[in-house]
């Protein structure tokens, strides 16, 4: 039976996660929107005080830009139509159109790591949002999750995710590493470093250390500088040139093929660390680097949008539908 499927976009990594996954549902009705809020974050929204989450009308505009490139149907804040089944990258605000309706969480890649705001989200019952992604899946507002690899599954059980509900399918983007190395790039034997957004997204890092502990871990090799999408670019640069003078600095462009052709490569918390993990590389990051070889997303030839995609049809096959009524431009379908 013909579907009607709502794919809740953000960042270019969750646009691209979700484009692909509707590639094995086109059977279906597929309409997709950029991440939206409501209520007290909805306003924050709307008066763009939240420009750095995947809500800001930054990412909004590129997820926008992509899916008319790609040609999509978009139904933006999902308030056109009701929805059979919704297929989300993040679950830190469930908007109220989909919180009684079926949901899909889809990993999207790393999570924060668990610091003070965790705690006091988990224990005090505080938002969510205020930890950012480390309390990723704690919502319990969907039918079930697709993870990336075993580890994860045993590491969002133990923030207390249902086991039943966690499917390891591998994730988009990250479950085929290798083809990166087909890509070019004008560089070989280099190291290189991912920059982090972290002071854009309030939280502390030391730049001027960063810098210092990459030049010594290149030790004299040739160093090149990925600046991350949300950061300031031109404090950024600044930076490099005062702190690392010779240095090369990327901006724009994917980082995937520099890494495929790097020898070591230095992160924060960046997901790209897998990319590095995957084919093998040298790799730094702020986690431990045993714990990240166990999260590492599985590698399948590309084939976790299928299994995604799979998952997506035995939830919304699993249950008659009965459409909710209060709000018909709001509401999505319910399960019975």
């Amino acid at each position: 039976m013909r579907r009607r499927i709502l794919f809740i976009c953000g960042s270019m990594n969750q646009t691209t996660m979700m484009e692909k996954i509707s590639r094995h549902l086109l059977h279906h009705d597929c309409w997709f929107t950029p991440h939206y809020t409501d209520g007290f974050i909805g306003i924050l929204e709307k008066r763009k005080l939240i420009e750095w989450t995947v809500a800001g009308q930054g990412h909004q505009s590129r997820a926008l830009g992509f899916l008319e490139q790609h040609g999509k149907q978009i139904d933006f804040r999902g308030s056109r139509h009701m929805y059979d089944l919704v297929v989300t990258c993040s679950d830190l605000v469930v908007p109220k159109n989909i919180r009684h309706g079926r949901v899909v969480l889809v990993q999207e890649g790393m999570t924060d790591p668990e610091n003070m705001a965790y705690y006091l989200v988990k224990y005090l019952g505080l938002p969510r949002y205020l930890a950012s992604t480390s309390t990723f899946g704690m919502s319990d507002a969907y039918m079930r999750m697709c993870v990336a690899s075993e580890g994860y599954k045993r590491h969002f059980i133990q923030k207390g995710a249902k086991h039943s509900k966690i499917a390891v399918t591998g994730i988009p983007n990250f479950d085929n590493c290798i083809e990166y190395t087909a890509q070019q790039f004008e560089h070989r034997n280099f190291v290189l470093v991912a920059t982090s957004d972290a002071r854009e997204t309030f939280k502390y890092e030391n730049r001027k250390a960063t810098i210092e502990r990459s030049l010594a871990i290149a030790n004299g090799r040739k160093l090149i500088f990925k600046l991350h999408p949300n950061e300031v670019a031109s404090r950024a640069v600044a930076e490099i040139e005062k702190w690392a003078p010779g240095a090369e600095v990327i901006t724009g462009r994917p980082i995937e093929p520099l890494i495929a052709h790097c020898d070591t490569l230095i992160t924060k918390y960046s997901s790209c660390v897998y990319v590095g993990i995957a084919l093998g590389k040298e790799v730094y990051s702020d986690f431990p680097i045993e714990t990240l070889r166990e999260l590492c997303p599985i590698q399948n030839g590309g084939r976790s949008a299928e299994r995604i995609a799979s998952v997506c049809e035995e939830v919304v096959d699993s249950l008659g539908v009965r459409v909710a009524a209060l709000h018909p431009q709001q509401m999505i379908a319910s399960a019975a």
